[in-house]
């Protein structure tokens, strides 16, 4: 998970959630954020120190099913944090949060259980939600391949990495995907790092 937090932080997995932030928080001043298959918690520690230095109020939720992932994530003592050792689908809130979003999640998951987390976002999220996930592609695979091979330490970064990104997506399948679950209104725009930035504002 440090490593993680590493790439996320050198390769723009971080820049590319604070885009999506941005792009559904509206210059609002007190936001809620939720974040599925939330790891270790750098996302949302990358948000508390965005919205810290503009002055926003912000709670967050953050749910993973891994109680290990949750331990590393609640040691970061993140203020107004709420962490849930859980399936996302058994969660059920007392308040939608305001966004819903998730990072390098999508991937791991089959095209059926794809369409049942597009369709449980949209409909728990209160301004929208976004995904930040991988762009499949062979110089994608390869340069994560040789990086990881130079300069990880961790087993699983380096096996994970190439198998992460071959399970990734092109931008026809965001497109397939949204279509299939009769939601119309979404962008799809490609980041740096081999990174897609997918919203959907429930307001358009």
């Amino acid at each position: 998970m440090q490593e993680l937090d590493f790439i996320n932080t050198w390769l723009g997995g971080h820049a590319i959630t604070l885009a999506g932030l941005r792009q559904l928080s509206r210059n609002q001043l007190s936001i809620s954020v939720c974040e599925i298959g939330c790891g270790g918690g750098d996302n949302l520690a990358a948000i508390a120190r965005w919205c810290e230095k503009r002055k926003i109020i912000v709670s967050f939720t953050g749910i993973d099913k891994n109680p290990d992932c949750i331990t590393v994530a609640a040691a970061r003592n993140l203020p107004h944090c709420t962490w849930i050792t859980s399936d996302y689908k058994e969660v059920q809130f007392e308040r939608k949060p305001d966004i819903i979003f998730s990072s390098l999640f999508c991937h791991h998951f089959p095209e059926r259980e794809l369409k049942t987390q597009l369709l449980w976002m949209h409909h728990h999220a209160r301004m929208g939600f976004f995904i930040n996930d991988l762009h499949r592609h062979p110089l994608a695979y390869y340069s994560i391949q040789w990086l990881t091979r130079l300069f990880s330490k961790s087993y699983l970064v380096k096996n994970d990495a190439p198998l992460s990104v071959a399970r990734g997506f092109v931008k026809n399948d965001w497109e397939q995907l949204f279509d299939s679950v009769g939601i119309t209104t979404f962008s799809v725009k490609w980041k740096w790092a081999f990174r897609w930035l997918v919203v959907v504002n429930s307001s358009s």
